[in-house]
């Protein structure tokens, strides 16, 4: 069985999709017509990134959602058994999966970079990754912190992320140091996603969606906030709006997948992130998954 992955933050990076923009007729088009839709030239953003802007969450978010939607559109293969997206990748597995319009699809995806990107400007969180630690340790110290600070990214056994308030992280990292952690990295993201920093985004996220209308799934998607097949419309909405304040759980999606019969997985993204996340997750298991 096909599974079809799409990547989040972090996978973007400056003349994404140009090759697709030159060399495919339709995937020209399809840029184009974004173009309109937005009424800028997100393509100049995605191909030049003048002053940096791409790393802004309003334009990234878009980018990257832009760039799977059209891989999809332009394949003759696309095929799935099953879809995930981690974090703002979901909602190009809806697109992808016809649960959303082209039109609300990006525009979904605008509203909610714009009005995350406004909460992380007064907010100050921050997000980090932890190496060489169990997620149960981490998930412990968290919770004694006093502050708000929440496990937020489940990856792979051996990497969890962790989003919260700039005091609360100082204290807790320094907590995992001294405890064993291998390496702590901290995120180049405006603030902290899949946290309850993030509730005002949810308020606002809730009351559009909710307004959009969602088709029934061409097969299922496997939805970051419980990492499990999910098959009807409503149902995909509250998981949808829960994701916002709600850890991602990826490795659970992943390990879902797989016990539901997927054998090779395609990953839909501009650089190899994703890829070498699946790769860590699929480490320890001893039959051989075919990534694409």
């Amino acid at each position: 069985m096909k599974a079809y992955l799409f990547p989040g933050q972090g996978s973007q990076f400056m003349g994404m999709g140009k090759d697709l923009y030159e060399s495919n007729s339709l995937a020209k088009k399809l840029f184009q017509y974004y173009n309109d839709i937005l009424g800028f030239q997100i393509t100049y953003i995605m191909f030049n990134n003048p002053n940096n802007i791409l790393e802004q969450t309003k334009y990234t978010q878009l980018a990257l959602y832009i760039y799977s939607v059209i891989q999809i559109k332009i394949s003759k293969k696309f095929k799935p058994d099953m879809v995930a997206g981690h974090s703002l990748g979901e909602l190009s597995a809806l697109t992808a999966i016809n649960v959303l319009s082209f039109e609300d699809g990006v525009m979904l995806v605008y509203k909610r970079a714009s009005i995350m990107q406004k909460i992380c400007k007064s907010s100050h969180g921050i997000m980090a990754a932890i190496f060489g630690l169990e997620d149960d340790m981490i998930e412990k110290i968290c919770k004694k912190d006093k502050g708000i600070i929440v496990p937020s990214n489940y990856n792979y056994n051996g990497q969890l992320v962790i989003s919260g308030d700039k005091q609360s992280m100082k204290r807790v990292c320094s907590i995992l140091q001294k405890i064993g952690a291998k390496k702590i990295i901290y995120l180049s993201v405006d603030g902290a996603f899949h946290s309850p920093i993030m509730e005002p985004a949810r308020k606002k996220m809730e009351s559009i969606i909710k307004n959009i209308s969602f088709q029934n799934p061409k097969c299922p998607i496997y939805q970051n906030f419980n990492g499990k097949a999910v098959y009807r419309p409503n149902e995909i909405k509250n998981n949808l709006i829960n994701q916002l304040t709600s850890a991602v759980k990826w490795k659970q999606s992943i390990q879902n997948m797989i016990l539901n019969g997927a054998s090779s997985f395609q990953i839909i993204e501009p650089g190899n992130i994703l890829k070498g996340i699946v790769k860590k997750i699929l480490t320890n298991i001893e039959k051989r998954y075919k990534i694409i």
